[in-house]
C-alpha cells in the first residue's frame, strides 16, 4: 500500500507569487505532491502556527564559512563550509573559487568536480583570473591573466559539465570570445572586476553573458559622459544582477532602488562570503591572500580592499525584508517577502539553469527554511551531502 505523504503547515507559507496565510504542503520522497490554502487535508506531521515558511535559500557566490573555505576544493572543508551556510538556510549552494595559476585551477577544478557530482555542490563558479588587474579586489594580481581558449578548454574538459558560473572582464584580449566558449559550453558568463566601457559591456552581453558579479563592487562606477558597465547591465533585460545585501557593499537605499528598478526577477542576493563568516573578528586566508577581519567586516591585509563577506543568506533576507520596508516608497509587507523570497531563491535558481528548485510547488525538491517572527531560521529541510539527508532536517521519508 503505498503510504501517505507527509504534511507541513505552516503560519505563513509563501507559494509560487503568493503568501497563503495558513498554508501546507505535502511532500513524498523528497518532492513536492500539492500545496494548498487553509488547513491541511489532515493532522500535519510539522507544524509550524507562528512561523513563515519559505523556499531554501541559494547562494550563487560564496566562497566558503563557518571557518572553512571552498577556494582550493579541499573536500573536508567544502563539506564543512556547505553545512555550516546550510545551518543558514542556504540549502543551494556553488563552491566560489578565487584567481589561481594556471596548475592550481586545474586541481581546483578536478577535485571541486568530485564534490559536485557527489551533490556537495551545485557547480563551480570561476571568479577569475581572467579579471582586470585595476578592479582585481581581493584577488591576487600576480595571479591574473588574459584568457586563453586552450587553458578554458582543458578546464572545461576537466570539469565535465560541473562549472555552473565563471567571472571574467570583458575587456580583456580573447574575453569575447572566452564568453562564446564557455556560453556555447553551457556555463553561465558573469561581467565583473571589470573596467570596461559600456559599449565593451553590450558587446559581452550580446555573446551570451548574462550575469553581473555583485554590482557595484570591483567595476567602473557610473559616469555621466562613460557610464561603463553598471548602466549597461542594469539596463538590459538578459542580464540577472548580483548583490551582496550585507550592508556593507552597497547601501541599503541602493539596495532597495535597484531592486526596485530592475525587479525581484533580475537580482539575486548572494553573500560572497568567506572562511571568516560565522566567525569571531581574526586573521584568514582567502586564496593566497592574507585577510583581516574587524567589526565583521573583511579587508585584505594592510588595504582597505573588502575581503568578501562574512554574511548568510538568512541575514541577507532579513535585511532585503527590512530594507524594502525602509525605503523612500515601502510596498506592502508580503510584497517586501515575495520581493526577497525571489532574490535569495527563485532568481539565483534561474541563473543556475534548475528548475527543480527555487519555488514550492508541485514536482520541486522539498527544500526548505522556516523563519520565525523575527526571520531567524528556526529549522531547515532540504538535502544534506553525500547522503541526501542529514538527520531530522534532512527529506522526509515516506
Amino acid at each position: 500500500m503505498k503510504q501517505a505523504a507527509s504534511i507541513v503547515a505552516a503560519g505563513a507559507l509563501v507559494v509560487g507569487g503568493t503568501v497563503q496565510r495558513p498554508g501546507w504542503f505535502s511532500v513524498r520522497n523528497g518532492l513536492i505532491e500539492d500545496v494548498g490554502s487553509g488547513s491541511p487535508p489532515r493532522s500535519p506531521d510539522l507544524e509550524f502556527p507562528h512561523a513563515t515558511v519559505v523556499p531554501g535559500f541559494i547562494d550563487v557566490h560564496v566562497h566558503g564559512g563557518g571557518g572553512s573555505s571552498y577556494t582550493d576544493g579541499d573536500p573536508g572543508a567544502v563539506r564543512a563550509a556547505a553545512a555550516f551556510h546550510r545551518e543558514h538556510g542556504t540549502t543551494t549552494t556553488v563552491t566560489s573559487t578565487v584567481s589561481s595559476n594556471a596548475d592550481e585551477l586545474r586541481g581546483i577544478v578536478e577535485r571541486s568536480s568530485e564534490l559536485v557530482r557527489h551533490g556537495v555542490s551545485a557547480g563551480i563558479h570561476l571568479e577569475g583570473p581572467w579579471i582586470s588587474a585595476a578592479r582585481c579586489g581581493a584577488h591576487d594580481p600576480d595571479r591574473l591573466r588574459n584568457p586563453d581558449l586552450g587553458e578554458i578548454d582543458e578546464l572545461l574538459a576537466i570539469a565535465d559539465g560541473t562549472i555552473a558560473m565563471v567571472t571574467l572582464a570583458p575587456e580583456l584580449p580573447g574575453a569575447l570570445e572566452a564568453v562564446e566558449r564557455f556560453t556555447e559550453s553551457g556555463v553561465r558568463v558573469a561581467i565583473g572586476h571589470t573596467d570596461a566601457t559600456y559599449e565593451r559591456v553590450r558587446a559581452a552581453v550580446d555573446r551570451g553573458a548574462r550575469v553581473a558579479t555583485h554590482l557595484f563592487n570591483a567595476m567602473a562606477p557610473l559616469g555621466h559622459r562613460e557610464p561603463g558597465p553598471i548602466l549597461a547591465l542594469t539596463e538590459d533585460p538578459r542580464v540577472v544582477i548580483e548583490l551582496i545585501g550585507d550592508g556593507v557593499h552597497v547601501h541599503r537605499g541602493l539596495l532597495a532602488r535597484v531592486q526596485r528598478e530592475v525587479g525581484y526577477d533580475r537580482v539575486a542576493l548572494v553573500t560572497d562570503a568567506m572562511a571568516a563568516a560565522g566567525m569571531a573578528d581574526g586573521e584568514y586566508r582567502l586564496g593566497s591572500l592574507d585577510v583581516h577581519v574587524r567589526g565583521g567586516v573583511a579587508r585584505v591585509r594592510s588595504t582597505d580592499a573588502i575581503a568578501g563577506s562574512t554574511a548568510t543568506m538568512d541575514s541577507l533576507f532579513s535585511h532585503a525584508v527590512s530594507g524594502l520596508l525602509a525605503s523612500a516608497e515601502p510596498p506592502p509587507y508580503d510584497e517586501a517577502l515575495l520581493g526577497a523570497v525571489a532574490m535569495t531563491s527563485t532568481t539565483p535558481a534561474h541563473v543556475l539553469g534548475r528548475t527543480d528548485v527555487g519555488l514550492l510547488a508541485a514536482g520541486r525538491r522539498a527544500d526548505f527554511v522556516v523563519l520565525d517572527s523575527e526571520l531567524q531560521v528556526q529549522h531547515v529541510s532540504g538535502p544534506g551531502t553525500e547522503s541526501g539527508t542529514v538527520g531530522t532536517d534532512g527529506y522526509f521519508s515516506s
